[in-house]
C-alpha cells in the first residue's frame, strides 16, 4: 500500500480474525515504532511484542478499553520511565504518541488492523510482563486483521469538516 492510501485506510480495529500475524511483520511494525522521532532523540521507551494467548486475555482487563486485546493476534505493550517531572512526563507521552501512530501506520500498510488502548491496571499489567516497578505500561496496541471488513482508504471519514480544524494563517 502506498502511504496516503495507508493514512487514509487506518481506522481502530476491535475485532480481529484467529489468522496470526507473521513474526516478520510484527517486527516491521515494531520497528516503526522504534524509527520514530523522539525529542531529543532520547528515546525513552521500549516495546514488548506479546503473541502468548494468556498473557493477551489478562492484558485485556487493565482498562476497560482494552477488551480487544483478548481477541487480537498480538499486541504491542508501550512501557516508559517513571518521572516526577511534569514537562518529561509530558514529553515522553508525546513520544509514545508518536511511536503508536508510526506503528499503526506501519500495520495499516500491511493490511493488519491495529486498536490502542491506554491502561488504568498499572500493577497488573506491570506483574504480565514483567516491567520494573519504576516504568509504567502507559499503551497497548491490539494488532490483528480485521474481522468486519478489510482495511482500503475511507472515502468519507467520519471526521470534523477539514475547513473548520485546518486554518491558513491565523485563527
Amino acid at each position: 500500500m502506498e502511504t496516503w492510501d495507508a493514512i487514509r485506510a487506518r481506522r481502530n480495529v476491535r475485532t480481529y480474525r484467529p489468522d496470526p500475524v507473521p513474526a516478520a511483520d510484527l517486527d516491521r511494525i515494531a520497528e516503526a515504532g522504534w524509527r520514530a522521532p523522539s525529542a531529543s532523540n532520547r528515546q525513552q521507551w521500549n516495546f514488548i511484542v506479546v503473541t502468548d494467548r494468556g498473557q493477551l486475555e489478562a492484558l485485556s482487563t487493565v482498562w476497560r478499553g482494552a477488551r480487544h486485546i483478548a481477541t487480537a493476534a498480538a499486541a504491542i505493550a508501550l512501557v516508559v520511565p517513571q518521572f516526577d517531572d511534569d514537562r518529561m512526563r509530558t514529553v515522553n507521552q508525546y513520544d509514545l504518541g508518536q511511536a503508536t501512530y508510526a506503528m499503526m501506520l506501519a500495520a495499516a500498510d500491511l493490511g493488519v488492523g491495529t486498536g490502542h488502548s491506554s491502561v488504568g491496571g498499572q500493577e497488573a499489567a506491570r506483574k504480565i510482563l514483567g516491567v520494573p516497578d519504576d516504568h509504567d505500561v502507559a499503551y497497548l496496541i491490539g494488532i490483528g486483521y480485521p474481522a468486519d471488513r478489510p482495511l482500503k482508504p475511507i472515502v468519507k471519514p467520519d471526521r470534523l469538516p477539514f475547513d473548520e480544524v485546518v486554518r491558513r494563517g491565523h485563527w
